[in-house]
């Protein structure tokens, strides 16, 4: 969507729902684009800031060396007959 200076300055915080809901907002001046309003998150991802899920993944703690033990005591045993 296109907001004019005017536009933009009197209705702020809809201009900001705007780019949250619907994506980015260029406003305009004399009918010449001077700037593009985004949400905070489309920021960061064009910066390069949010991590990405495979990098996630690989920052967790280090296993290695870790010694995982199973329990092996047997399962409680089950009654199966019908006793209704």
């Amino acid at each position: 969507m296109l907001w004019q200076v005017q536009e933009a300055k009197q209705r702020f915080s809809e201009l900001l729902r705007a780019a949250n809901r619907s994506g980015p907002q260029i406003v305009t001046r004399h009918g010449e684009e001077i700037a593009v309003v985004i949400d905070i998150a489309e920021f960061h991802r064009l910066r390069g800031d949010v991590q990405d899920f495979k990098d996630f993944l690989r920052s967790g703690p280090d296993f290695e060396g870790l010694e995982l033990t199973r329990q092996r005591d047997m399962p409680r045993e089950i009654d199966w007959a019908d006793d209704q």
